[in-house]
């Protein structure tokens, strides 16, 4: 059982950093921001090829983390601000531009990069940890490490800095905050940048975890991270990380231990509407943010 947990926190933990980004975004723009699953794809393509030419993985990350991150923040200035700026504009065309630019993002790679797999073939300076039974593998622990750090960044920024106090007061009321002087282009800025980076760090990860990567790695995390977000409450950073590990664990756990005639993908959306109808505004949600 304890490995098991193990197994489900470890893969929640990447479920909860690439639903963040969209967190982020929907808490200030009031969008869902389909599109940083392309982040997440193109962030472990970007990885793949530096490590390949550096063979140096932090490298492969920082580049990976500028380029998606540059990527998000000119996406919001010259795509999702212009449309949301029109008035009257319907709240469905954000997400159907998100979703086009995700499928953009996910044949571009497969034209520049090709359709097959690649793989990243990282060799880890430790060996497997095993603790009585339990076995934790090499990447599991670059896992619980980079998630661990990255979120701790996350509270640092938000908490702590006058530009993540400036985007906690947009995501509360960003008409309001604009008049009292709140710079909130910095604080939509702050979304993308945290989030794309977010996404392209569990890119790689993934793309290490398993050693393959394809034009089709960010699919399955482009509808969960939908789950995810709702669970935990739409905007709402902590309920994300909650909600990701939850899913986590459900996958693992119901898969193992029980004989659920359902596909482990959709577990999450079992979970989702469990929980939904006990409390419909997500696990750390509002009424007014639904």
């Amino acid at each position: 059982m304890i490995q098991q947990i193990i197994n489900g926190l470890m893969i929640g933990s990447l479920y909860a950093l690439t639903a963040m980004g969209a967190t982020l975004i929907y808490g200030i723009l009031g969008i869902l921001d389909i599109a940083n699953a392309g982040a997440y794809l193109i962030g472990a393509y970007i990885g793949f090829y530096v490590y390949k030419a550096s063979g140096s993985l932090i490298a492969a990350f920082l580049v990976s983390i500028l380029a998606v991150s540059a990527l998000g923040v000119l996406l919001q200035r010259f795509i999702y601000s212009p449309i949301l700026a029109k008035p009257r504009t319907l709240s469905i065309i954000p997400l159907v531009a998100a979703v086009g630019l995700f499928t953009i993002s996910s044949d571009l790679v497969r034209l520049i990069c090709g359709a097959g797999t690649k793989a990243y073939s990282y060799k880890f300076k430790w060996g497997i940890i095993k603790i009585g039974d339990v076995i934790i593998q090499p990447p599991w622990v670059l896992i619980f490490l980079l998630t661990a750090l990255l979120l701790l960044i996350l509270w640092f920024v938000l908490n702590k800095t006058r530009i993540g106090l400036a985007w906690k007061a947009a995501a509360q009321d960003s008409e309001i905050s604009r008049v009292c002087g709140v710079n909130t282009n910095s604080a939509m800025a702050l979304s993308y940048i945290l989030g794309y980076g977010f996404a392209a760090v569990a890119g790689i990860m993934v793309g290490i975890l398993y050693n393959s990567i394809t034009p089709a790695l960010g699919e399955v995390p482009s509808y969960k991270m939908l789950a995810i977000i709702v669970l935990g409450g739409l905007g709402n950073p902590l309920g994300t990380v909650v909600a990701g590990l939850i899913i986590g664990l459900a996958e693992v756990l119901l898969s193992v231990y029980t004989n659920i005639p359902i596909p482990k993908d959709a577990i999450a959306f079992v979970v989702l509407i469990i929980i939904l109808l006990i409390k419909p505004s997500g696990l750390f949600g509002r009424k007014n943010k639904v």
